[in-house]
């Protein structure tokens, strides 16, 4: 990274209230607890993490930006057919939000590429990352200097893992139980039951 960008990069997420708009992306499929800490710190980030949610709700001041994956972008995630509608997904994110910090404006919208609002809303002060999505979250800000907009503060949250595993914890792993469920589901189904007349 460039000093610049050093500058902009803060894996110590900002006091609350820090920002006054506050971006961040993500799937948002199944809300767990990871998207509820991204969703409520981020009133400041765009990632597809739950945790983030959390992080951007409470660095936000006024506003929260969520860019909702849609169509090509959803089109190499595992169990894709799985994914909740979008409006279901919108309908969660924007409830979840309203829980945790009901004074903000709540603008969710369907991104299908990965900047979405975040390169063209010129209101907008801080983006919400994961370590894992902080590439993007640097490759907006490029695009805003390009379009003549100011960088972005870029606000790193860890993901939450699962239990004590420590595998991320994310909207794949539980479409692929429900999957698996559903399977074995099936298979007790379709098994003979051994009453023979």
């Amino acid at each position: 990274m460039s000093t610049l960008e050093d500058s902009l990069v803060s894996s110590k997420l900002s006091p609350a209230n820090t920002y006054g708009a506050v971006v961040l992306g993500g799937t948002f499929d199944r809300l767990h607890d990871g998207h509820r800490l991204f969703l409520k710190v981020p009133t400041l980030v765009f990632d597809c993490g739950g945790w983030n949610l959390l992080a951007a709700a409470e660095l936000a001041r006024d506003r929260i930006v969520i860019g909702i994956c849609v169509g090509p972008m959803l089109a190499n995630k595992q169990f894709a057919d799985m994914i909740q509608p979008i409006e279901e997904r919108k309908h969660n994110v924007e409830t979840y939000i309203k829980s945790i910090k009901p004074e903000l404006v709540v603008q969710v919208e369907p991104i299908t590429d990965p900047y979405g609002p975040s390169i063209v809303d010129k209101d907008l002060d801080a983006i919400v990352v994961s370590k894992e999505t902080l590439s993007g979250g640097l490759s907006v800000n490029k695009k805003r200097v390009d379009r003549g907009l100011s960088q972005l503060k870029v606000e790193v949250v860890d993901l939450v893992s699962e239990g004590t595993g420590g595998d991320k914890l994310s909207s794949t792993t539980i479409r692929k139980l429900e999957a698996a469920e559903k399977a074995k589901n099936q298979q007790l189904s379709e098994k003979p039951t051994g009453n023979k007349l």
